[in-house]
């Protein structure tokens, strides 16, 4: 799927690019290809969101899900080397080692990096959670994790929750948090966590837009991440005519969009991709903003309902 999205996007790119090469967009410092960049350019530094405990978290991250082995160890590097400091992976991933490895060819410094990883539903409960992290956290190679996860909330989430809780206590994770919950079942842990959830990662892209998980998470204090922001280029996506009108109009890609239209939310996206020029791609949205009629073209689009009925 990744690599038939991957030609997708490409064709995309390079149809767009004839559209406007003649094309010069103001604040850019010259002529700029609509959808092209060069890997090794230098975009705006990702910006960073406060969580709820006062930890700051990178605005944009880099997602792993199913990459693997050498790729996957490259590309957590390349992520690194244009410019991402937030990395998400998962023990159902089956890559926290990779994940590691490319964390330490990278070179940089642990201390730049907000690294998250999650708990699966197989290791629910109080002791099997405690487990489950320092397995993570050795197959990452890391002393300490920057935000843990519930991955579902299915299982023993009372005693998950209270392992979580002492571990972030004992300062082995600088926050924890939820990923796929509905909002009745965070009100029903906030009923007995010690500790508010920093994070609820959920999937959010144009096409399921969450407005009314957010106004809840906003309300609660807990910040919103969205995966698949792109959702893993179904429905076409990157053929979609709104927003490639967009992009044309803001010299961007819809990728560049899409990930834009998060942003402009307060949601910390998650792409992922294995292709270094699309990673650098990504990262180029904090250079210019959508307007009142961008976003309001974008909401035209909300199917309101999750695109991908095989996880639930």
């Amino acid at each position: 799927m990744d690599q038939k999205n991957g030609i997708m996007r490409r064709e995309f790119l390079k149809s767009s690019a004839k559209l406007a090469a003649a094309t010069v967009f103001a604040g850019f410092g010259g002529s700029r290809l609509f959808g092209a960049l060069n890997p090794s350019h230098v975009n705006e530094p990702i910006p960073y969101a406060r969580l709820n405990n006062g930890i700051p978290m990178p605005m944009l991250g880099f997602g792993t899900n199913t990459l693997r082995g050498d790729v996957c160890v490259r590309c957590v590097s390349d992520a690194i080397s244009v410019g991402y400091r937030l990395i998400d992976t998962a023990h159902i991933y089956g890559n926290e080692e990779f994940v590691g490895e490319g964390i330490k060819q990278s070179g940089i410094q642990r201390e730049e990096l907000f690294v998250t990883s999650k708990l699966w539903v197989d290791d629910s409960g109080y002791e099997s959670t405690k487990k489950a992290f320092e397995t993570s956290l050795s197959k990452l190679g890391l002393a300490y994790m920057d935000l843990y996860l519930i991955h579902r909330p299915r299982g023993d989430v009372k005693g998950t929750w209270k392992a979580m809780e002492e571990l972030y206590r004992e300062g082995k994770i600088k926050a924890i948090g939820l990923s796929n919950f509905e909002p009745f079942q965070i009100e029903e842990l906030l009923g007995y966590a010690t500790v508010r959830p920093a994070i609820n990662q959920i999937e959010t892209h144009v096409f399921f837009q969450q407005h009314e998980a957010q106004d809840f998470l906003k309300r609660s204090d807990i910040q919103m991440q969205g995966w698949s922001p792109f959702a893993a280029g179904r429905n076409r996506i990157f053929e979609n005519q709104l927003l490639a009108d967009i992009g044309k109009k803001n010299g961007k890609s819809i990728a560049q969009v899409c990930l834009r239209w998060h942003y402009q939310r307060g949601i910390i996206a998650i792409p992922r991709s294995s292709q270094k020029i699309h990673m650098a791609e990504n990262t180029g949205i904090f250079d210019f903003a959508l307007d009142a009629s961008d976003m309001q073209t974008i909401a035209t689009l909300d199917l309101n309902t999750t695109q991908f009925p095989e996880w639930d």
